[in-house]
């Protein structure tokens, strides 16, 4: 368990930067919100990962001739190119240097949606099977707890120091994870590892397809990319939302973000706990509702204008609906994905489950411009609706659940 803290740090860390510090850094510098929102598409590797993922199933890196094993020296190699790409961001000046930035943005995204794929299967790997359920709660806590280092600490220090120097104190809390795979032991392989390229790659596909059915496989990954594309979209822009809305860097450091993390964790626990009674379909239901109608908590904001207790409010609120969906949404992909499969086809799902983040929040900068921030929050909620629709089909309310791992 201690392990997967140190996982779930590693995994959150790059991801927040990425969304929260940059976007904070590009509006601070006077970067319009059309660039910004474009910004989004510098997270396309964390959509297309599983395209290379069989790559860290086939083959074992070297390191000056040593081998550190399959995960391990993975891991290594990608939490060291973190750690160097990181603090370059800041070396560029935003108004003259926007493509150089985003150059760079899109390689540490490259590195970060790596390093996720090999977590995952290292995960997989490392837990026995009554772990799993735990394991993945605490990862994903820690993933979340992450964001307190981007989205709070760097915010804060942006008061008081240059740009270049907070990107650098952020790069260096990659140091744990690094530490964590140095030390850390080689898991046993349960299933043994491809023998071919060919066969990591096309077996996870086949098995998927194999297992559901043509339709009913096109169903599920259609449902993976709708589930969430309202609220991933809702909190695309949220950082210059709260900059627009004439909150201080320190204000959203210290409210904004501590609002929205612990009413997540409780969120994810809390959503853990209740699908051991209420099933993984019931559960996505109830869930689903509340993240969605917690979008309009937004769309509120937006009329209020600046109120350091709405603020909180609707923040915790949301980040307690997306806590809880994240329960029901990760035990569902769990039940998807094959034993003997899990690094391609979690890669995949989880691609997929990146996609709003990348695509659809591209366009956010432009719909914030046309529509304003109230009925952009609008919009957000009602593109909600079609994943939820969905639940008819894939998880019906009176059918019997397949039991959530634990």
């Amino acid at each position: 368990m201690l392990i997967c803290i140190f996982t779930g740090f590693s995994s959150g860390l790059p991801l927040y930067i990425l969304v929260s510090l940059l976007p904070a850094w590009l509006r601070s510098e006077g970067v319009n919100l059309k660039a910004i929102g474009l910004f989004a598409l510098i997270n396309l590797p964390f959509t297309w990962k599983f395209l290379w993922a069989p790559l860290f199933d086939r083959y074992i890196p070297k390191l000056a001739g040593f081998s550190m094993g399959r995960r391990r020296g993975w891991l290594l190699l990608t939490q060291i190119a973190l750690l160097l790409s990181i603090p370059l961001i800041a070396l560029f000046n935003p108004k003259l240097d926007i493509w150089a930035i985003a150059y760079l943005a899109t390689a540490v995204a490259f590195f970060s949606a790596s390093q996720d794929v090999v977590l995952d299967a290292y995960r997989r790997e490392l837990l026995i099977d009554n772990e799993l359920g735990l394991g993945n709660a605490v990862h994903v806590n820690a993933y979340k707890i992450a964001g307190l280092v981007p989205g709070s600490l760097s915010l804060i220090l942006a008061d008081h120091m240059p740009w270049s120097s907070v990107f650098t104190i952020t790069a260096l809390f990659m140091l744990p994870g690094i530490l964590m795979t140095v030390f850390v032991k080689e898991p046993l392989l349960k299933a043994g590892a491809p023998k071919t390229l060919r066969a990591a790659v096309v077996e996870p596909f086949k098995e998927f397809i194999g297992r559901n059915g043509l339709q009913s496989a096109l169903l599920i990954l259609a449902f993976i990319f709708l589930y969430k594309l309202g609220d991933s979209m809702a909190t695309a822009l949220a950082t210059p939302f709260y900059l627009d809305m004439g909150f201080s860097k320190t204000e959203i450091g210290l409210i904004a973000k501590n609002a929205g993390l612990w009413p997540s964790v409780i969120g994810g626990l809390l959503g853990g706990v209740w699908m051991f009674k209420l099933g993984i379909n019931r559960a996505l239901w109830l869930f689903g509702a509340v993240q969605m109608l917690a979008i309009l908590g937004f769309a509120w904001l937006a009329t209020v204008g600046h109120s350091l207790l709405w603020l909180g409010v609707v923040i915790g609120v949301e980040a307690f609906g997306v806590g809880l969906g994240t329960a029901a949404f990760v035990a569902y992909i769990a039940q998807t994905t094959h034993p003997l499969y899990t690094a391609t086809q979690f890669a995949l799902f989880t691609s997929l489950a990146a996609v709003p983040r990348t695509f659809a929040n591209a366009a956010t900068g432009y719909m914030v411009e046309n529509l304003g921030w109230f009925k952009f929050f609008i919009w957000c909620f009602v593109l909600a609706i079609p994943g939820m629709l969905m639940l008819f089909k894939i998880a019906p309310w009176h059918s019997v659940s397949a039991k959530p791992i634990h």
